[in-house]
């Protein structure tokens, strides 16, 4: 039985929260309905934009500060480390503290954090306020979602809801779009001024525009802080591992080891305590049932095949020599195709197309991957106009429908197990990211090798076309360089990096094909698991049609 802290208006039965932790749903004018929106679309983005300005530019970053790029990628890292168990404690601290506070928090703490980050130069300073921003991020995700909802009458709350959680999605091609122009006013300190800026503005319009009260209880407990201490290490632990295996290479370094081993061990600790508890923090038990773990791969599958936009397009056009000025036409068309993948999910949306949905979304970024596979060198930034913009609509359909199925999950066991669906969804999502990013990357890294073997094997000086390959290398640069031995020394050099380019842009192929089988393989999978109990079925009916026949 919740304990109410504090008593609370009188409701009419449509205007009463969902559940602690959610604002009232009482009547708004036309107007505020409008202002609650815009306030959700700026809140929604300032949440993830900060983090994908820093992915973005890793390696501006990298270059700025000077570091290895296994150090840079500790930037992102600790954003998701925090972000990824924030919500742990974000939904209790608003159950318990009210939802204005829990806003004006969120939100305040963060644009300190960015304007911190104007004044810090050391790598482990950012590092550390990356982790920190990560918290905050969490809170201005949710607030995003929350006051979305307060844009929609109540009998369109799906769709408000489908609206609220995609708009996080339209911060990396923003990113993207508006880099080339910050990096120019003030190279990396002027992503975080833009970062800060975005932070105070929505601070401004939280503050402003306050969320309707809900109801306030008791929602924490002494072991639900135990809890998030074993977790949280454990979270961040298998983070690490995702993010630096494939810089530092999965069997060169025993450190990576000790992080997996380091991960699962605390993972198992905070399994056992919340299984015992009579109240956990983390609904063990639901977790380990069937359909939360058919949800749960799922969900991790379809991030993962998602990553075919940030890891296999992004790379392959920088291994060609593309940078964010020449990338920014095709993310214009990446944002107008998540746009309209939003705006169809949220206008098809009811109980009866939500799986269509999402098997759309697959499908068209199955689709996707096949229309990429088969680039060349040659191949420039809006030769994927077509391609990447029909995985963004998949890419921007798919996030609403699965809020829903797995809102629906746990709703049905009741509004304490909505905690354990946020964060599993949080951690399937950001997981899903980071092991997509580490085995694509690895997978190319493998390709690649092979590819460039079977090229250079191939080379051989006595071929006619090789040997004229290497005389217009050497000419062209025998202009400034006299000496004919370095001059062969050089065009041989230059050879074979080309030779390299090729066999990245053949593992780069391989890419997009996996994520196309993989993809169609998702597909399959609900068909095959359907097909199961239906063959058993047949077989059983024949075979007691077969003895009953022998029997007479």
């Amino acid at each position: 039985m919740s304990q109410y802290i504090k008593p609370h208006p009188h409701w009419e039965d449509h205007e009463k929260p969902f559940m602690p932790g959610s604002p009232s749903a009482p009547h708004h004018e036309s107007h505020i309905r409008v202002a609650y929106g815009l306030v959700a679309i700026l809140v929604g983005l300032t949440g993830g934009l900060g983090n994908a300005l820093v992915s973005v530019n890793l390696p501006t970053l990298q270059g700025e500060l000077g570091l290895t790029p296994s150090e840079v990628a500790w930037l992102p890292a600790a954003y998701a480390m925090v972000n990824i168990t924030a919500n742990l404690l974000v939904f209790k601290f608003r159950q318990q503290y009210g939802m204005r506070l829990f806003a004006e928090i969120g939100l305040g703490l963060y644009a300190v954090l960015a304007l911190l980050h104007l004044s810090i130069d050391s790598a482990e300073s950012l590092i550390l306020l990356r982790g920190a921003s990560g918290f905050s991020g969490a809170a201005a995700s949710t607030l995003g979602v929350l006051y979305m909802l307060q844009a929609f009458p109540r009998r369109l709350l799906g769709k408000a809801l489908v609206l609220g959680v995609s708009i996080t999605q339209l911060a990396t091609p923003l990113a993207w779009v508006l880099s080339p122009s910050l990096i120019e006013l003030g190279n990396w300190h002027g992503l975080y001024s833009f970062e800060a800026g975005m932070a105070l503005c929505a601070f401004a319009a939280v503050v402003l525009l306050k969320l309707p009260p809900g109801y306030q209880i008791k929602a924490f407990e002494k072991l639900d802080f135990l809890a998030f201490a074993l977790f949280a290490p454990a979270a961040g632990l298998l983070i690490a591992f995702l993010t630096q295996g494939y810089i530092r290479w999965w069997f060169n370094d025993t450190n990576l080891a000790w992080m997996a081993i380091g991960s699962l061990f605390l993972f198992t600790l905070c399994s056992f305590l919340e299984y015992h508890r009579v109240n956990p923090l983390v609904k063990v038990r639901w977790l380990a049932q069937g359909s939360t773990i058919y949800f749960a791969v799922g969900a991790m599958i379809l991030r993962f095949i998602t990553t075919e936009q940030n890891y296999g397009m992004v790379n392959m056009l920088r291994t060609l020599g593309m940078g964010s000025e020449q990338m920014q036409p095709l993310f214009w068309v990446v944002f107008l195709g998540i746009v309209c993948g939003i705006a169809l999910s949220a206008v098809t949306f009811g109980p009866r197309t939500i799986l269509v949905q999402v098997f759309t979304a697959i499908l068209l970024i199955g689709i996707s991957s096949f229309m990429d596979f088969g680039r060349t060198s040659m191949d420039r930034p809006h030769d994927f106009f077509y391609s990447q913009f029909v995985l963004s609509i998949g890419a921007g359909m798919f996030m609403g429908p699965l809020v829903m199925i797995g809102f629906k999950q746990a709703f049905k066991y009741g509004p304490d197990h909505i905690v354990t669906f946020i964060v599993l969804l949080n951690v399937t999502q950001t997981l899903g990211g980071l092991l997509g990013t580490a085995t694509l990357s690895t997978f190319e890294q493998q390709r690649q090798q092979h590819h460039y073997a079977a090229i250079v094997s191939h080379l051989n000086v006595a071929d006619p076309l090789v040997a004229n390959r290497l005389k217009q290398q050497q000419l062209a640069v025998g202009s400034v360089i006299t000496d004919p031995v370095l001059r062969a020394a050089t065009g041989t050099a230059q050879l074979a990096q080309t030779a390299r380019r090729e066999a990245n842009v053949r593992a780069y192929n391989d890419v997009f094909l996996l994520i196309g089988i993989l993809a169609t393989g998702f597909l399959l999978w609900p068909v095959l698991l359907a097909a199961g109990p239906a063959i058993q079925s047949r077989r059983a009916n024949a075979a007691s049609g077969t003895s009953s026949h022998s029997s007479t």
